[in-house]
Parts: C-alpha cells; structure tokens; sequence
C-alpha cells in the first residue's frame, strides 16, 4: 500500500538540566503517561490521521547493557498496532539513560545501536524509524549553548557530541536492517537558514549556513567542504571518524524529514551572534536548499505556533505551511509527509526546556485537557479535504509501507490483556 502521510506527534523530549540533576520528561509534563489511550483515540477517532511520530524516553526503556523495561512501550504500540496507526518510532529525543550519562561519553554509538536492535526484534511490525531526533538540535542545545546534558558550551564539544550522535544514528538504522530489511528512516532534522545583517557579517553567517548542514551531511556521506572538514579535525574527529561517516551511510534508505519553525531563521551579526529573525524564506526555500544538497524524498516533519491572542495564529501558520507544502510539491520535489507537532499543548518550550516551570505553551492539536484547540479542527478539515487529492497530482507523493506481518507476542508479553481489551 501507500499513501501521504498526514501526522501528528507526541512529544517524548528527555533531556536532563541542572548538570544531569534533573530530568525534563515532556511525556510526564503532558500527561501522556495517564491519558495515553485517550490520546491515541484522538489520533485514530477524531483527527484520522494513519502516521503518528511515537516513542518511550529512552532513559525508560533502556536500563543498562542488555537490560531493558518494555513493559509501557509494549502497552503503548500493542495499542497503536490495534489501531491501525503506522508509528514512526522516535527511538532518541534529546537524552540519554543515566548509566551513559550524556553525549560525550564514546560509548553511547555502540550502546544505541544495540538498543534500536532489542527494540526492532520487539516490535517487528514496525517498518519507519527516526533513530536519532534533530540531532544538529541536540549536538548544539547540549554541547554548545549549554542548556542541556553535558551542558557545555565548546567547538569541541559540540563536534564530540555531533559525532557521536550521528555514529549512534547509523549504527542504529545498521541493527534494524538486519531485523527490518525493508525499514524506512525518516530523519527528522532541524532545517533553517542565517542571514547576514551587514556586508561584514557575511563570512560568519556564511560559515553558519554551512555548519548547519553537519548532521546529515555525515548521515547521508555527503563530503563537506574545506572550513567545515578543517572545523570537524581541529575539534577532535579523527580522518577514520570522519571515513566512517562517508563509507557507512545508509541514504537510499531515508526520507529526509525538514522540521521548521518561525525561529528556524536567524540574522547573524559580524561577530557571529545570531537571533532569530522570524520568517524571512520559508519552508519551500529552505528545503529546497536541502533537497539539491541531498536529492532525497522530504517530508515536513515538525511545525507548530502558539494559538496567540486571537485564537487564529495557529490556523494562520498551518495554512502557511501546508501552502509551503504544496509550493514544494508543484516545484517537483518529492514529498511524501506533513506534520503539526504535536498533539497536544507542550510544557516549558518556550524556554527550550532549560527550566522546569511547568508553563503551558498553546501549542498542540489538543489543549492538555484533550480539548481540540481551533488549529486540531483546521487540521482535521485539511486532512479531509485534501486526503484524496494529492497522490493524483504529485511528482512523489506516496510511500510503500509493507503490510504488517501477524502479530506474534514475545514470551511474557505485557501488552496481550491491552490488545485484548481493545479490540
């Protein structure tokens, strides 16, 4: 079968702040662990929406080498498979179990890697996979802003914890081949663009508007140039690091997923500051940017804004976005997905979840009493009035999702009393 894929998401970041003290859990922040199968309803019921962006925090799952806690991941996708919702499972949203500690440490590639295969031999039935969530997004957030994890604020650190997590990316999608031949990865990743303020501030936005390129450069094997190979060596990347990510990439079996937000432009100044400029390109100028680097299939994997004032700047937006959508399409690129991220209202993102302040941020298709916000209806009304025009009129529009093979629960399987009780 095939389709477009319409999604939503639900938000499952788990960084820790306060030097590793705390742990941020959006899940826990937006009561998805109490209203899960609500959630899931309104996924299946009320948005009718088939692909869902889904994953446990790995700190919860994943307890040591070779220790694992399915008991939730089985509940949760046991319900998901009843309900006929494809999941793009989020194996790694921004943190770590408290045994690897954080992003520098060299050790967490090879322990990711045999998470994602524990994980594929779990769960069979799933064919897409986003491994490593906007891993340019956690290299920096953690390991040049300082907001979270390592919570440093160095080159070094920054080209430590992008190699790394890009490593730990690969080496994931290697272990579900070998579970999932026909596995699809679909790489959601921050995409966005820097503008000079001033004819001096064009060496460092330009350097800028390279860097951003990092992680799927080394994700897709795509050689990089001369400042950002020299950027990458006098940070630490040794030349084998450095083969490795031009001769193990798996691109042929990627979508490249461009998230953007408002806040994904910014203006550069001659000193290399940056702040954000609000919408200047665009989501089709941009990922046009990133699809002649790559030429690969795109989906819009993340977009959301606050409801605002009036209660229609959200509609505004997502009516701006899926116009982006369209202008991609007819432009001939091949997309294949549009997502409103996330389900329901967040918590603390506005301060990017450096603290823990519990403020709601009115971003969601649902507000967090699982109340459609007037965006979710938009949303709703846009799916069903575009569901069956598009595979029509595309260049590429559709992608092959095999059928779900039988459903055989491994020995001791939690999940059997909650798939019983939702059939």
């Amino acid at each position: 079968m095939s389709r477009f894929m319409f999604s939503t998401g639900i938000e499952n970041s788990s960084p820790t702040i306060e030097n590793g003290r705390k742990r941020i859990d959006e899940m826990a922040a937006c009561r998805h662990y109490d209203f899960w199968r609500d959630d899931f309803a309104l996924v299946q019921d009320d948005l009718k929406v088939r692909t869902l962006r889904y994953g446990v925090p790995l700190y919860k799952t994943f307890l040591g080498p070779d220790r694992f806690d399915w008991d939730f991941s089985d509940l949760a996708f046991g319900n998901l498979r009843t309900r006929s919702i494809i999941p793009i499972a989020d194996l790694c949203h921004f943190g770590v179990p408290d045994f690897i500690g954080n992003f520098q440490n060299p050790d967490f590639p090879q322990l990711f890697g045999s998470y994602a295969r524990a994980f594929a031999e779990r769960f069979p039935w799933i064919q897409l996979y986003t491994p490593v969530n906007e891993m340019y997004v956690c290299a920096t957030n953690s390991a040049a802003y300082g907001w979270w994890n390592e919570q440093l604020r160095t080159d070094k650190g920054f080209v430590t914890a992008l190699k790394h997590i890009v490593k730990a990316n690969i080496l994931a999608m290697h272990e579900i081949l070998k579970v999932r031949p026909d596995a699809i990865f679909v790489q959601s990743e921050y995409s966005g663009y820097n503008h000079a303020e001033s004819p001096k501030a064009i060496a460092p936005a330009e350097f800028l508007n390279e860097q951003r390129f990092l992680s799927l450069d080394l994700n897709y094997g795509k050689r990089v140039n001369s400042q950002m190979y020299r950027f990458l060596r006098d940070n630490g990347m040794t030349e084998e690091e450095y083969d490795f990510f031009m001769s193990e990439h798996l691109k042929s079996h990627c979508i490249m997923g461009n998230d953007y937000y408002e806040q994904n432009e910014h203006n550069v100044d001659e000193s290399g500051r940056t702040a954000s400029s609000g919408e200047i390109f665009g989501y089709n100028e941009i990922t046009r940017q990133y699809y002649e680097r790559y030429r690969l299939p795109v989906m819009h994997t993340e977009t959301n804004t606050c409801e605002g004032p009036k209660g229609t700047e959200a509609i505004w937006w997502l009516r701006k976005e899926w116009a982006n959508v369209l202008r991609v399409r007819n432009s001939g690129m091949p997309i294949v997905g549009f997502t409103w991220y996330s389900l329901t209202d967040q918590v603390d993102w506005d301060i990017a979840l450096r603290e823990d302040r519990g403020h709601v941020n009115p971003l969601g298709l649902y507000d967090l009493d699982r109340n459609p916000r007037p965006v979710g209806k938009a949303y709703k009304q846009l799916i069903e009035d575009w569901r069956d025009v598009l595979p029509a009129q595309s260049v590429c529009l559709t992608v092959p999702l095999a059928d779900a093979a039988p459903f055989s629960a491994p020995a001791g399987d939690s999940s059997k009393q909650e798939r019983s009780e939702t059939r």
